[in-house]
């Protein structure tokens, strides 16, 4: 099955059918509810004078010649009266005694109720139309000179009945109004309610690539729009620390790529400008090969931080022994630290849960930028130790240690505390060495002052929590 894709309603439409929607429902129940009570008033009005028009009748009957003084009423009736009340008597027989003229034709005896025996009871009515007109229908008996009498009253409700309907109509076209005027309300209301909304939005449209310093005050919004001014303006903060960065590090990767290259096209420029022995040539390209080197080491640790980022934290772990692991690393370097006279020394011992090429990777790449940046007969140490039951590897050196201004910034990729020392390296090391700890869920950390040397302290979890992590 196929399902079709509905376009969203705006958040005005839904609010301006729902406050609709709930005012006409307001507005129904109440012209209802006040519709109900006007027409049962005008019904119990009616009911009572009714009532009284019978208890009348029967008082009447009571008194001497009651019948003739009813029929002679009946017949002569007074202005306007039997246009409302219809009245016949019936005697035990069944012969009609006395009616108003020209009820047997619109209203015969056998379309009233039966009687209710009591001359001011109205149980048991009935409606009745006839000839567009409608008549509300009640019987009762009498005793009178020591026989039962009934009297049957019609009352024509027309009126009443073309009453309801226009008072009806009239509720239905004020109950249209009302709707009508709630939905310009409501329209009216909700575009000044989410008017916060479009300003918002044109301060937003102002942010862009050159523009990243933008920001959207927070007090100048309602209470429910400022934790989304305060999330953009976090938001704007990430993205011009991510662009700072990515700008900075192209212009710092630019820079590295260019250098090799004008060395490699200087030195084969010059060599062209003339004849060159043999032993000329292979210089320029040992010079060549030398920057080549140098190129395809950036190009190698460029792609593994790529790789590394892009990782889904799947890596080779497993336990091995530390103390094995860093006299090895030391023992590679130990050729160029005599060369300098530097010692590097190793303490500590500790099973390490981790990818032994990685791990390796990362000491070495410490070991390598402390040698580069110790002085000669100073001291490189390298120790093993445990703190909250994670493994803890740091590497100490001698040398004349990092300004405090850029300790926040060392484990950026091709940032350089000293960056016309282009020949002490392309400024990855560190970074190399902070993403292979991400990967394995860890943490790292350097602690330098001038003159005091510095120390790199990396976090490799145990296995218990690099399972918990996983």
């Amino acid at each position: 099955m196929f399902s079709k894709s509905t376009k969203p309603r705006s958040i005005a439409s839904k609010l301006v059918l729902l406050f609709t929607l709930a005012a006409a429902l307001l507005l129904s129940c109440g012209l209802g509810v006040f519709y109900w009570l006007v027409v049962r008033h005008a019904f119990a009005e009616d009911n009572a004078v009714l009532a009284d028009k019978i208890s009348a009748i029967g008082v009447e009957l009571k008194q001497d010649h009651g019948a003739k003084a009813l029929e002679q009423e009946l017949k002569n009736p007074r202005a306007g009266e039997t246009a409302v009340y219809w009245v016949r008597l019936i005697d035990t027989a069944g012969r009609t005694v006395a009616e108003t003229p020209g009820m047997s034709e619109l209203l015969p005896s056998n379309t009233f109720p039966m009687p209710s025996g009591s001359a001011l009871s109205l149980q048991y009515p009935r409606n009745f139309r006839v000839g567009g007109k409608s008549f509300y229908l009640v019987a009762t008996t009498i005793e009178m000179d020591g026989q039962l009498y009934t009297i049957q009253v019609a009352q024509d409700r027309s009126a009443d009945e073309q009453f309801t309907k226009q008072f009806g109509v009239l509720a239905a076209v004020v109950l249209s109004l009302c709707v009508l005027a709630s939905a310009f309300i409501a329209i009216t209301v909700t575009k000044r309610g989410l008017r916060p909304l479009a300003e918002m939005t044109h301060s937003f449209e102002r942010v862009g690539p050159s523009h990243l310093n933008e920001r959207v005050p927070t007090d100048r919004w309602p209470p429910e729009l400022q934790p989304l001014a305060t999330a953009f303006d976090n938001m704007l903060d990430r993205l011009e620390n991510s662009f700072t960065r990515l700008s900075q590090f192209s212009a710092d990767l630019a820079h590295e790529l260019r250098t090799p290259i004008a060395n490699i096209r200087g030195e084969a420029e010059v060599s062209l400008t003339r004849a060159r022995t043999t032993d000329e040539y292979r210089e320029v390209i040992e010079s060549t090969v030398v920057e080549c080197e140098r190129l395809s080491g950036i190009v190698d640790n460029l792609l593994f931080l790529a790789r590394a980022e892009a990782a889904d934290r799947q890596i080779q772990r497993t336990s091995f022994d530390g103390r094995a692991a860093v006299e090895k690393i030391a023992a590679y370097y130990q050729t160029l630290a005599e060369d300098r006279h530097v010692t590097i020394a190793c303490t500590g011992r500790r099973e390490i849960f981790a990818d032994p090429v990685l791990f390796g990777r990362a000491v070495s790449n410490l070991v390598d930028n402390a040698l580069r940046f110790t002085p000669d007969r100073g001291t490189i140490q390298i120790s093993i130790a445990t703190r909250n039951g994670d493994c803890e590897i740091s590497v100490s050196d001698s040398g004349s240690g990092i300004a405090a201004e850029h300790l926040p910034r060392v484990f950026d990729r091709l940032y350089r505390v000293d960056s016309s020392r282009s020949s002490q390296g392309a400024g990855l090391g560190l970074a190399l060495v902070k993403s292979i700890v991400d990967l394995h869920g860890g943490s790292a950390r350097i602690q330098s002052e001038l003159g005091s040397g510095t120390t790199v302290v990396l976090t490799f979890p145990s296995q218990t929590g690099s399972a918990s992590n996983g």
